[in-house]
């Protein structure tokens, strides 16, 4: 089957729905399917905009909310996973996944489906290993480090994660494994995005957390995004036993959804042709879910995944044939997933715009629904009940005052990783950057003004829709493999136009009308950052 994958959406649903279209009408090529690696940015309202972590001047409501309402239908089924700029209320009232508009698919914190025998997993966030071993404990309204540390992956994800032994076809993260750059065209990478090279040199580039996880799942294809470059790369797993069977995995990370950027590819995966053409469950794991549903944790309280370290009386959780033929019968073998969307909350009324409409915790009923089925915690009941005692309250203000500690030298408990990188270097000029010295502007900053009803039409501006080549190898930096002639042929273009687009921003920023500096003092490390993206309006 065909599959699209899509880098960083940021809410440009109308866009790359228009792209897809015009892939259809060019090229007769219609995907069954399409994944989204994340930013995806399923804003409903003006509260969901007050809680995505971005600068004021990022929050526009961009045309999610009318697939919300009903207005328009996602002409493909879309699976996608959760980014660094998501409206975190509405993604953390299904920790599990579930539909969040009619024919458009969240995979959840972490989530295994599977669609035409193709099994597709992911894992929502970017990586912090100061937020890493904490429990889901935030909750809307979020405070200035909360509505940061809501999309930072926790340490169970990529636990039950590693209990799946089944394989894997797919599976996506928004930030890459660290490492992965190794076993691509490394030089190319760095000619297009040379901000990169300390961390790559270092090997501090990427998520330990997902590199993890790719050394365990060895799925057949890994898509990622984040970084804002497309980037091909091809990774052999060393064979544990002689009796185990050599794995690849093709990498493959995108870049945002803009004109003339390298957002989109078009993947044929084999299938099932047997198989159903709704999407299911997948039984393994949700044998996994029910067998590591004493682990879930909704405190900030740091704390470790069971191991074989003599501390734990149980720490393999991974789950027994018999456990997976409990869940088939559990579901009368009949493993599609409900349509069972609902509105829980008010859409935007671009006729009625409510600037001051306040976030609030949601329980929703798919969560419900899908918690009762498998017996399962419903993570937002369980942080209600905690509020409701007055604990998750109390946390709350222990956490603000560690944050105050951590920022003044403190040090914290160590995590099992010992670095603290997200996977994006800190001075990517094409990334939205927060202040993470404090300063952010008002969370309760927004713009409301919609999308155009009718958008001009410039699809035909976008990148040219490329196939992914049948190998993706590329073994050494000087190597310039043919593989890659897509990346190579528009990596110098690239690279010139950001570099003009710099310098046109810098001068702009850095004299007023007299010739004279006019640049205002900035707190962080790079002023170049502000000016590029003062052109680059999106991340």
């Amino acid at each position: 089957m065909k599959v699209a994958v899509a880098g960083c959406c940021h809410g440009a649903l109308d866009k790359l729905y228009e792209t897809l279209e015009l892939l259809q009408r060019r090229h007769n090529v219609r995907p069954d399917v399409l994944l989204c690696c994340g930013d995806f940015q399923a804003v409903r309202n003006e509260a969901d905009l007050r809680c995505m972590a971005v600068p004021a001047k990022y929050r526009h409501m961009q045309t999610f909310y009318r697939y919300y309402s009903g207005e328009k239908k996602a002409p493909v089924l879309t699976i996608f996973i959760g980014g660094n700029h998501e409206a975190s209320n509405h993604l953390q009232e299904l920790p599990y996944g579930g539909w969040v508009a009619p024919n458009i698919y969240y995979l959840g914190y972490a989530g295994v489906v599977r669609f035409r025998g193709v099994r597709i997993g992911g894992i929502s966030g970017i990586f912090k290993s100061h937020d890493y071993r904490k429990g889901h404990f935030e909750c809307p309204p979020y405070n200035q480090q909360t509505i940061r540390s809501a999309y930072h992956v926790r340490n169970i994800e990529v636990f039950k994660l590693k209990q799946l032994k089944g394989p894997m076809d797919i599976f996506m993260s928004h930030d890459w494994p660290r490492s992965i750059y190794h076993y691509g065209n490394k030089q190319q990478l760095l000619q297009m995005k040379s901000f990169f090279r300390q961390e790559v040199e270092s090997n501090t580039l990427g998520s330990p957390a997902a590199s993890e996880l790719l050394q365990h799942l060895k799925p057949a294809y890994w898509f990622s995004a984040h970084l804002h470059v497309k980037f091909a790369a091809f990774m052999q797993h060393q064979t544990t036993s002689k009796e185990e069977l050599p794995k690849a995995t093709k990498f493959l990370a995108l870049d945002k959804c803009l004109p003339h950027r390298d957002f989109l590819q078009i993947v044929d995966i084999e299938h099932d042709p047997n198989a159903s053409d709704s999407l299911e469950y997948d039984a393994e794991w949700i044998a996994v879910l029910k067998a590591t549903n004493s682990l879930i944790n909704v405190t900030s309280s740091s704390w470790n995944m069971p191991e074989n370290n003599g501390l734990h009386a149980k720490w393999d959780y991974s789950v027994t044939e018999e456990a997976i033929k409990e869940v088939l019968e559990e579901l009368n073998h009949n493993l599609k997933i409900p349509s069972n969307f609902v509105l829980t909350a008010a859409c935007f009324d671009p006729s009625k715009p409510q600037k001051h409409r306040e976030p609030v915790h949601t329980i929703n009923p798919q969560t419900t629904e899908f918690c009762a089925q498998f017996g399962l915690t419903d993570i937002n009941d369980r942080i209600q009940q905690a509020k409701e005692e007055g604990s998750v309250r109390g946390e709350y203000e222990e956490e603000e005052e560690e944050e105050e500690m951590d920022s003044a030298g403190s040090a914290e408990e160590p995590s099992e990783y010992n670095t603290d990188n997200s996977g994006l270097s800190s001075i990517n000029p094409d990334e939205i950057m927060l202040d993470e010295e404090g300063g952010d502007e008002d969370l309760s900053t927004c713009s409301v003004d919609p999308s155009p009803d009718h958008p001009p039409d410039f699809s035909t501006s976008f990148s040219d829709i490329r196939i992914m080549p049948d190998s993706m190898v590329v073994s050494s930096d000087d190597a310039m493999d043919s593989n890659n002639e897509d990346l190579e042929k528009s990596g110098a273009s690239k690279q010139a136009e950001e570099k003009s687009l710099n310098e046109r921003s810098l001068k702009r920023v850095g004299c007023n009308e007299n010739g004279n500096s006019g640049m205002k003092k900035i707190k962080r490390r790079n002023q170049a950052i502000y000016a590029a993206e003062d052109e680059d309006k999106t991340e």
